[in-house]
């Protein structure tokens, strides 16, 4: 969420339950590294977006959405309808991360960062990101951003998620995940994942990501270069969810930056 939202702290942020541990995090590391991460590029490259088919199992993606009831694991919570943000909750977990969670962040971020580093020098920031999540972690705790932003978002009937941006502070990192956990149409009916893309003037696109459960979404979080006839601009995107129908959604969002 963005970094004005507010956050209202959780009564426990002891250590997770086991239920969170049994992932093998090898396995989660093997499947990140077996997608298709080529035609990741070029999705996100043409549309600012791009889906990894089941990155999680379906046990997995239980399990996760499994932890919103627990109260320990997690730095706060916030009730969407407080603060304008739409209508839902989400929590944001805290350090020490799930170990399927740890393990998702640490491996994926070294195939963006060269995504996010070519997007940069296309839109001409200067700012480049190291090779490994660690060494950027370190980045933004010597900036005061020390505050883990992984969260896990739940909505049930009339729930939705108004457009916006996960901005935490002044280190960005520009590619964020999100992972459907629960099968539309089975656990739920509305709620689709839609992003927004404003380019310069032009009237907006709205685009809804056609997800299953344990797909993730791999999108922009704030600006992508586009090519032009004159070089390459930036075009901005938001991101959000629909109203919900029936039934329960749970999202697992997986940002790279911590949080001032």
């Amino acid at each position: 969420m963005p970094a004005s939202r507010r956050e209202t702290k959780a009564d426990d942020a002891g250590p997770y339950p086991e239920v969170a541990s049994r992932p093998v995090s090898g396995a989660i590391e093997s499947r990140v590294d077996n997608v298709g991460w080529a035609k990741v590029r070029a999705n996100l490259d043409v549309q600012g977006w791009a889906i990894a088919p089941q990155l999680l199992t379906h046990a997995e993606a239980d399990s996760v959405a499994g932890l919103y009831r627990q109260d320990r694991g997690f730095r706060s919570q916030v009730i969407m309808s407080r603060h304008g943000f739409g209508q839902g909750e989400y929590k944001y977990f805290s350090y020490p991360l799930p170990p399927l969670i740890q393990a998702l962040r640490t491996a994926a971020y070294p195939h963006l960062a060269p995504i996010a580093n070519q997007w940069h020098e296309r839109m001409r920031n200067a700012v480049r990101f190291p090779d490994h999540h660690p060494a950027f972690l370190e980045r933004c705790h010597q900036a005061g951003q020390v505050r883990p932003t992984p969260l896990l978002l739940e909505y049930g009937p009339e729930d939705y998620n108004c457009l916006h941006r996960d901005l935490y502070g002044e280190h960005v990192f520009p590619i964020q995940i999100a992972i459907l956990l629960d099968q539309p149409g089975e656990d739920f009916t509305g709620g689709e994942f839609v992003m927004t893309e404003q380019r310069p003037r032009m009237q907006t696109r709205a685009m809804v990501l056609p997800l299953q459960k344990g797909d993730a979404a791999i999108f922009a979080v704030n600006s992508r270069p586009m090519k032009g006839v004159r070089g390459d601009y930036q075009v901005k995107l938001n991101h959000g969810v629909s109203r919900l129908y029936t039934g329960k959604r749970h999202t697992l969002g997986v940002i790279f930056h911590d949080a001032l």
